[in-house]
């Protein structure tokens, strides 16, 4: 009896808590609200959206969180609720590399929350064009793998784009092996992404040697071609396995257990400080000897610390290469707007790609 009486009153507790927390939410979207109509009273452009100012609340959030929820998880469900407060001031309309169910839709959920419309773009340059053209407020596009490395197209687009990076997600990538058939026996043909083919290598060439490999334009798209395919599979996510119908045979196929996809956020917007960004920069200098030296010592000389950089054809000249390069800090930080200064009288070409909060678990 003693026990069916403490279940009865942590209940009560819990019931008295959902309605605290019901109230305090309602309260927080008045507020929403309230901000809507003061910057709407200002008569000026309005960015609803945020970047900085939505990152540094998270990051509060896990700092201040003593469990027992994880701080991903305090994360995920504060994001939740901004996502409903920013939706009363305005829905967002988020492009994204589609169909439904790739992994660019659940990084774009995770950044923007679901209280967003999202739009299924069927290529990389699409997304680009959707936001250029005022069509869509944001896009979200794939950049790099932690297993396969940099999405080349998405590199490409920055070097004609007037578009500035407003921010970046990560997310960890699990690769299930979906179809409509029950043995692994009866597969002979694989559907998927080139990167997920290559981030599932050792797992195919154990459990599916002889099976023929098939690239397409997303793993979205690989399910929706196995669900009409009889003795075919396709490498995507559970989200896409819900979609299209089909049945998990083997999950979690990615040869690395961490393997991580970063996401850019595409937009026109100028992003603020916030408490941790960084600055991607695109930058070329005359092919000559020492070339890539002098462009890295102004960053070196200023204390700089640079985390990434890679290189892609200029399409100006043969051997003529731009560097696409990431470092600590915003561009409107003292130390690391005299390094970008004196960098850019060693550039033949100077492009800030933008200055945008790092990503948020």
């Amino acid at each position: 009896m003693s026990k069916q009486k403490d279940l009865s009153d942590i209940r009560k507790q819990i019931d008295s808590l959902d309605e605290q927390i019901q109230l305090l939410l309602n309260e927080r979207a008045s507020c929403a609200q309230r901000v809507a109509e003061v910057k709407q009273a200002a008569g000026e452009k309005v960015n609803f959206y945020r970047p900085e100012r939505e990152a540094d609340i998270l990051r509060v959030v896990q700092e201040r969180n003593k469990g027992p929820l994880s701080n991903e998880e305090i994360a995920r469900l504060f994001r939740e609720i901004i996502s409903a407060c920013l939706a009363l001031e305005e829905v967002l309309k988020i492009a994204f590399l589609g169909p439904e169910g790739t992994f660019t839709q659940a990084a774009a959920l995770k950044h923007f929350g679901h209280s967003v419309d999202t739009v299924s773009l069927a290529a990389i340059d699409e997304v680009f064009r959707e936001v250029e053209s005022g069509a869509a407020h944001y896009g979200v596009v794939p950049v790099e793998n932690s297993t396969e490395g940099v999405v080349s197209h998405t590199l490409d687009m920055f070097v004609q784009t007037s578009l500035k990076i407003c921010g970046e997600v990560e997310l960890r990538i699990h690769h299930h092996l979906l179809s409509t058939e029950k043995d692994l026996s009866a597969i002979k043909k694989v559907y998927s992404h080139q990167q997920s083919l290559g981030q599932c290598r050792r797992w195919l060439d154990s459990h599916l040697p002889h099976a023929e490999l098939v690239a397409v334009s997303s793993n979205a798209e690989a399910a929706k071609l196995s669900a009409n395919d009889p003795a075919s599979a396709a490498i995507a996510s559970d989200s896409a396995a819900e979609i299209y119908k089909l049945d998990t045979i083997s999950a979690n196929i990615e040869d690395e257990p961490d393997n991580t996809t970063r996401f850019l956020i595409i937009g026109s917007q100028t992003v603020e400080p916030s408490k941790s960004d960084k600055t991607s920069l695109l930058i070329s200098a005359d092919n000559k000897t020492g070339a890539l030296q002098r462009l890295l010592t102004p960053l070196s000389d200023h204390g700089i610390s640079l985390t990434r950089i890679e290189s892609r054809p200029s399409r100006r000249g043969m051997w003529d290469y731009v560097f696409f390069v990431d470092i600590e800090g915003h561009i409107k930080d003292g130390t690391v707007a005299k390094a970008l200064s004196d960098l850019e009288k060693e550039t033949s070409l100077f492009k800030v790609l933008g200055s945008y909060p790092r990503a948020v678990l």
